[in-house]
């Protein structure tokens, strides 16, 4: 099958790299355009064309996918299926008119639930048991066409938005695969999506990390663990900005306040909730290396009754959760 390959970040990079050890053709990779990134404003690629370059396969970069231009230039290309995943961009009908098999695409959420641009982070802070793959024929709605497939994945207890990527992306290639085969051989039985059941995944920014210590402990280590490794979750300490990577619920209060450190013992950081206690085990301290809550108390002299405070309150603003 001749192929155009849509898609930008690491997640789709894995899914492309499945497709380069196939037995079908890539005929182009389109991808967001590259950006500047650091202080240095260096210019960065993105995953996908990284990969692409690497097995020398062409990469077109639209700003935007409906210029005129740029559909005539997939209309020469005349692929067989276009395959989509993490892109960025909506696809408008003159796009998934062109292939034979329509656009296909490699969704991270057990359709209809988590549609959207970041299922994965937000399945974990929702605090769900399991997730998965969605292959999905294309329409020009937002992640609202026909399910082809699906692979389920269940949550580990103390999954991360890391460690559930790996899982997503190992799963996602072969899905995809088995897919396209079932499309050749016409066996492929789309369903709808149930629109009751529907739920959106918002984009996500870092102001997401921003932790609000009114809000439970258990809400709070699954927002930790949702944004590890991206944005991460983070307060403030004193002066300077502290990213917590890991944490433990304790499910028992104290007569501290919301953000108060009820005591530092054994290695261990212990936080006030809005209900409940919150075991710091994991931290990073801003112009720091991330460590192990003990190995920073050696060389910080934290107090029991201190305060870690939403980050923007350092700036005389509010502190809002925006989801």
């Amino acid at each position: 099958m001749k192929i155009v390959y849509m898609g930008t970040p690491d997640f789709a990079a894995f899914i492309l790299e499945a497709l380069l050890q196939s037995r079908h053709e890539i005929a182009a990779v389109v991808t967001q355009p590259d950006r500047q990134k650091g202080r240095g404003k260096a210019v960065v690629y993105p995953p996908v064309k990284e990969k692409a370059l690497q097995y020398g396969i062409p990469v077109y970069q639209p700003l935007r996918a409906r210029d005129p231009e740029f559909i005539r230039l997939l209309q020469t290309i005349h692929p067989d299926c276009i395959v989509v995943a993490a892109f960025g961009q909506i696809l408008p009908k003159e796009i998934l008119t062109i292939p034979m098999y329509g656009c296909i695409n490699v969704h991270a959420s057990l359709l209809p639930a988590y549609r959207g641009a970041a299922p994965i982070q937000w399945c974990i802070i929702d605090g769900q048991k399991e997730t998965g793959i969605t292959i999905m024929q294309m329409d020009e709605g937002i992640d609202t066409g026909d399910m082809l497939n699906q692979f389920v994945i269940p949550l580990e207890e103390k999954e991360t938005g890391e460690s559930l990527f790996d899982k997503m992306a190992r799963a996602g290639g072969p899905l995809l695969l088995e897919t396209l085969e079932q499309a050749e051989a016409g066996t492929l039985c789309p369903k709808k999506q149930e629109e009751e059941k529907a739920s959106y995944a918002k984009m996500l920014t870092k102001e997401h990390g921003n932790i609000c210590w009114e809000r439970p402990a258990e809400e709070i280590e699954r927002l930790i663990r949702g944004l590890n490794s991206w944005p991460s979750a983070y307060s403030f300490y004193k002066t300077k900005t502290l990213k917590i990577w890991q944490a433990d619920v304790i499910d028992e209060d104290s007569d501290q306040k919301p953000g108060q450190i009820v005591s530092v013992s054994d290695g261990n950081i212990c936080v006030q909730t809005g209900r409940g206690i919150l075991r710091l085990t994991e931290v990073q301290l801003e112009g720091k290396k991330r460590m192990k809550a003990a190995a920073f108390l050696n060389g910080c002299h934290m107090e029991a009754g201190e305060m870690l405070t939403p980050v923007l309150q350092r700036l005389g603003q509010k502190a809002t959760e925006k989801r």
